[in-house]
């Protein structure tokens, strides 16, 4: 009799499963990491724009381009650009070297308006970077030395990887890439496309304005005077 006392206590053991384990197990949420779905596949992420580090050019081809700086590998030229920007160094200067094809870029930010020139601030040491040299990409141009870039800059029209880790890019276009299409080809130009305005996007620059319409020509007879720079 105890034997079977013992037997019955034992089986009682076994089936009196406690309340909370007969529970099923609680969902639980996992948020996904940020670019990737919950089932695994990329997403886009949208990142915040950074105004400090977000160029802006108004230009005569009628628009405004909107450029994001790289400070992460290239801090040394966008710390350039974004103090001649604010000397209003660039303010009605010519993209004076327009090329389609090969180079297949725009190349700007030279006061003398011929390429040799450059601002009064010392040379930029070569920042070299995996950035590609794809459609939209802003770049430092410079002479044979890698580390003489200085004011000059080009956008590209399309890609050309061949100036991959041979010129610094420091940017890229992120809006208002039809007016860079818009800018007047030629080396140099008959009729050179001006950047009227540059701003530092956290300094608020006010909105686009137009370029003043040309005058009408002048009477039959009249000479214009052109002034020397």
């Amino acid at each position: 009799m105890r034997f079977v006392a013992a037997l019955a206590s034992l089986a009682a053991l076994f089936t009196a499963v406690p309340a909370f384990a007969q529970k099923p197990p609680a969902k639980v949420e996992v948020e996904p990491l940020k670019g990737v779905a919950s089932d695994g596949a990329n997403v886009p992420v949208k990142v915040a724009a950074d105004p400090e580090n977000t160029w802006v050019l108004d230009l005569s081809t009628g628009g405004r381009v909107t450029i994001r700086l790289r400070p992460d590998v290239a801090p040394k030229m966008v710390e350039r650009i974004k103090t001649l920007t604010r000397r209003k160094f660039y303010d009605g200067i010519i993209f004076h070297r327009v090329i389609d094809g090969g180079e297949n870029m725009a190349q700007g930010g030279d006061p003398k308006g011929n390429g040799t020139g450059g601002s009064d601030l010392p040379n930029v040491p070569a920042e070299f970077n995996n950035l590609p040299h794809v459609r939209g990409a802003v770049s430092a141009a410079r002479a044979t030395d890698p580390n003489s870039a200085n004011s000059q800059f080009f956008i590209m029209f399309g890609p050309r990887l061949g100036f991959d880790h041979d010129y610094t890019v420091f940017g890229r276009v992120t809006d208002g890439i039809q007016w860079v299409d818009k800018i007047e080809r030629g080396e140099p130009p008959a009729n050179p496309t001006r950047i009227l305005r540059a701003y530092v996007a956290a300094d608020n620059p006010p909105p686009y304005q137009a370029p003043a319409p040309v005058a009408n020509a002048l009477p039959e007879g009249e000479t214009k005077v052109t002034l020397p720079q």
